[in-house]
């Protein structure tokens, strides 16, 4: 009796693990911001879970309010997020309805920079420089992370220098124009970016600690979402994307291929390294 007692146990569970499996649902709504750090992130994990046999779906949003309000109401059930420091107010706002999946990258560093020709090293010597750079720090898009801290940093450090709105693709524009001629020029920069690799420039030294340091990515859900979907949940936890991958792609779309493409190539030269994050999830 107990030889068929542990038989029958067993053929439950496969019975169990297969009903799960196609009780899973297969189609994932995925969450993204438009933005250079994330897409190729957001990119590359879409890949793996439509190798997984998922049907994915990805909407794009502006700004973070936007995007955590539309993963705790349940519009997309995943979003990738850094949030330690760059949208930590968001996630403790909404973190009683979400989860955190994994970690899938690391080392968002982001603050004001300026070309390397520029003799000045640290925020404090703005100010007495103010002129050169024409009262002007040259931003990105509003309800950025990085917007948010360059304005702490303003405030903090009094400095007299307007931070400008704007967008990436102003900013950049700004930023070669003055680098071609060799005027001076502060701007807010991030790392990843195919910028720092492009353009010879440094971050100025913050000694009063206002941006944050390097920073981690995370897969986040809507709670449940784990689960609910286990199997895609491993997916996902499978998947970590170094900087020089992000940068990479970035460096692709910047030379004129879309970022399907660029991710399409990325993923095609590192499909040994995709075939190891599948035999993680056997495990």
């Amino acid at each position: 009796m107990s030889i068929m007692r542990k038989a029958l146990c067993a053929l439950a569970v496969v019975a169990m693990t297969i009903f799960q499996a196609q009780a899973e649902e297969k189609v994932i709504n995925m969450g993204t911001l438009s933005w250079e750090d994330l897409t190729p992130i957001s990119g590359i994990t879409k890949k793996v879970l439509e190798d997984s046999g998922y049907t994915v779906k990805v909407t794009s949003f502006s700004e973070w309010g936007i995007a955590y309000a539309a993963l705790g109401k349940g519009d997309i059930q995943i979003l990738a997020s850094q949030i330690d420091y760059v949208a930590q107010d968001y996630w403790n706002k909404n973190k009683n309805k979400l989860e955190k999946i994994s970690p899938v990258s690391h080392g968002l560093y982001q603050a004001i920079a300026v070309p390397s020709y520029v003799p000045i090293d640290s925020l404090e010597q703005l100010n007495e420089n103010a002129d050169k750079f024409n009262g002007k720090i040259i931003g990105i898009e509003p309800g950025s992370g990085l917007m948010s801290e360059a304005a702490e940093a303003v405030k903090q450090y009094g400095l007299t220098l307007d931070l400008l709105e704007g967008s990436t693709a102003a900013m950049t524009a700004a930023l070669k124009s003055a680098v071609d001629r060799k005027d001076w020029i502060a701007v807010t920069v991030w790392e990843p970016s195919w910028m720092a690799q492009k353009f010879d420039i440094k971050f100025l030294k913050d000694p009063k600690g206002v941006f944050a340091p390097p920073q981690g990515y995370y897969w986040i859900a809507r709670k449940g979402f784990s689960a609910e979907n286990p199997q895609a949940r491993e997916a996902i936890a499978s998947v970590y994307v170094p900087l020089t991958a992000i940068t990479s792609i970035n460096g692709a779309v910047k030379d004129g291929k879309s970022m399907d493409e660029a991710v399409k190539d990325w993923t095609d030269k590192n499909a040994e390294l995709l075939k190891r994050w599948e035999n993680i999830k056997k495990y």
